[in-house]
């Protein structure tokens, strides 16, 4: 079950890279495939297996706040208790 994702801005993301290497799963990509309005390559977030924790670890090593980090909220058990 996903506990997190990401969404990459992408009129904000100018292409630094400064994500990838932070990630400690390796779901940020740069496939130099997609310009944004001011012509830069953005990066993108690839999670198939969904390994996404939240850390947010990307997100504060942007240094143009392009990316967003969404946690999964708990859900209740059966009978009510977590």
């Amino acid at each position: 079950m996903r506990k997190g994702y990401i969404e990459i801005l992408v009129d904000r993301c100018k292409g630094c890279e400064m994500c990838i290497p932070a990630c400690p799963n390796d779901l940020i990509t740069f496939p130099m495939e997609t310009l944004n309005k001011a012509g830069y390559f953005v990066a993108k977030f690839v999670d198939p297996e969904e390994q996404c924790n939240a850390c947010k670890l990307c997100a504060v090593a942007c240094p143009d706040c392009a990316i967003v980090v969404y946690k999964r909220a708990k859900e209740p058990v059966a009978g009510g208790k977590e």
